[in-house]
């Protein structure tokens, strides 16, 4: 029996893990796939908005803005990378300088500090490499930049270092009500637990069915990425979006926290909510509204090209709601999502509090969790300081991220363990540079195969049946009979 049991291990549920574990309460986090940040979170644009978009009153608006002011303090904690390097909302029409005068005011009411609404002569002097169609421009300073997969890595295994437990190849199945408890069960384990949240993503509605609630319903979008290597960053330093439209912020160009360049995402309503396959036709369209952002942006450089789904809401705004006590949802979490995370994880808790959950502080909660050591950032002195206490930092195993075994190492053995090759690479960066893998994932799997034990065959790039080997030569077996 738990206090608390917590359906997926997206950023939502990872935060929302991480805020119960100040608290002298056992938590269990149930996630479906083999790993966390499967979802939405693995593959979304990685901005902290500042909070000048959503409609005035709603929970988009309260929660963006709560969310945006706390996660710099957050990501500190968490020794996770963040930037606030400021977003531009850029007009190319006259007709445009109204959207961005309605942003602005907008933005005043939800409370969002020092915007500013800015010419076409201050906007060049910012992004000399902005189109020159462009006229002018709304300047949101505290519009900020992060990775979201570390960032959900980092909460839950935050959580766990303080007691929280993760249950990963868990799918929730059924949900039924027990006098003062829910029972929650993937088909052969039950889990019980008195407070339950709902955080299982594209999939939320399905889990809310469970329990008797179809007050709402979500539905895919989908948006294409692509990722170009470091040296296309150019001059580009702020997050430059188009004018909004009905399907959102359009195609953005950023740079990202670790000095590569993104372009997207596309926003295609689609009925099947596992498709994240890239097509000619999304790539292209990010591609022509990309050129017509920044014009010099080489597409030469592009290494990947990627999609993710976002769970778009029947209500319109966030959906967080308890249809019967001790039973929470966090569905319809679209964008702003990410930037609201640390404030949406304390409105649910504040909301379990308010039916009976007790939070009493643990006197022991450290909120502090180092990062993953960055090997190739350190000065030659604390690399050799490094080398000296476990040699195995000095074998680069990725030579374009500058990744060493002993950081691969670590994130095998660390909260939450990287289990296959894709866990490996969002926890380090192992294989995310240009050739995408092409050199460093044959030693990646044998490192994975030693560090598990288990023979290489049997090494996963994202789990299920994507093994990376299918069997051994005839010259390796012949080799293991003598």
């Amino acid at each position: 029996m738990y206090d608390v049991a917590i359906i997926g291990a997206g950023v939502i549920g990872s935060m929302v893990a991480r805020e119960l574990a100040r608290y002298q309460l056992s938590v269990v986090v149930l996630e479906g796939a083999h790993d966390v940040a499967m979802g939405t979170t693995k593959a979304n644009s990685a901005i902290v908005h500042a909070g000048f978009d959503a409609v005035v009153g709603t929970l988009k608006a309260k929660l963006n803005v709560a969310g945006s002011e706390a996660m710099e303090e957050v990501c500190r904690e968490l020794g996770v990378k963040y930037q606030r390097n400021g977003s531009l909302v850029v007009a190319y029409r006259p007709q445009d300088m109204e959207k961005v005068r309605e942003l602005y005011d907008r933005g005043q009411k939800n409370g969002v500090r020092g915007l500013e609404v800015i010419g076409q002569e201050e906007l060049r002097k910012m992004e000399p490499a902005i189109s020159e169609e462009a006229v002018g421009a709304l300047y949101a300073p505290t519009g900020a930049i992060v990775c979201p997969y570390e960032l959900n890595i980092a909460s839950i295994g935050n959580a766990m270092d303080n007691g929280v437990e993760l249950k990963v190849e868990y799918k929730v199945t059924s949900i039924e009500k027990k006098d003062d408890a829910y029972e929650i069960s993937n088909g052969t384990e039950k889990v019980q637990a008195r407070f339950v949240v709902n955080a299982a993503g594209m999939y939320a509605d399905h889990v809310a069915a469970m329990v008797g609630d179809t007050s709402f319903s979500l539905y895919p979008r989908k948006g294409q990425y692509m990722l170009l290597d470091h040296d296309c960053v150019g001059s580009i330093t702020h997050t430059l979006f188009n004018v909004p439209n009905e399907l959102g912020k359009g195609i953005l160009v950023s740079p990202t926290v670790d000095q590569n360049l993104l372009l997207g995402p596309t926003a295609e309503n689609q009925e099947d909510r596992e498709d994240m396959a890239t097509t000619a036709e999304g790539l292209q369209m990010v591609q022509t509204n990309a050129l017509k952002v920044v014009p010099s942006v080489n597409l030469r450089g592009v290494i990947t090209a990627f999609a993710g789904l976002r769970a778009v809401g029947s209500t319109g705004d966030f959906i967080l709601t308890s249809p019967m006590k001790g039973f929470w949802n966090a569905a319809g979490i679209e964008s702003p999502g990410l930037s609201s995370a640390p404030a949406i994880a304390k409105y649910l808790v504040n909301g379990m509090a308010k039916q009976g959950l007790e939070l009493v502080e643990k006197a022991d909660f450290n909120p502090i969790r180092p990062a993953l050591h960055d090997f190739s950032k350190m000065s030659i002195e604390e690399k050799n300081e490094m080398i000296r206490k476990n040699p195995l930092y000095g074998h680069i195993i990725c030579r374009c991220e500058s990744i060493s075994e002993g950081e691969i190492v670590d994130a095998i053995r660390q909260n939450p363990p990287a289990r296959d090759i894709d866990g490996v690479k969002r926890r380090t960066r192992a294989g995310m540079g240009r050739c995408q893998g092409g050199f460093c994932g044959p030693m990646v799997t044998e490192i994975l195969a030693k560090e598990m034990q288990i023979p290489m065959e049997q090494v996963t790039k994202f789990g299920g049946g994507s093994y990376m080997n299918v069997g051994r030569t005839r010259e390796e077996q012949s080799h293991e009979k003598d």
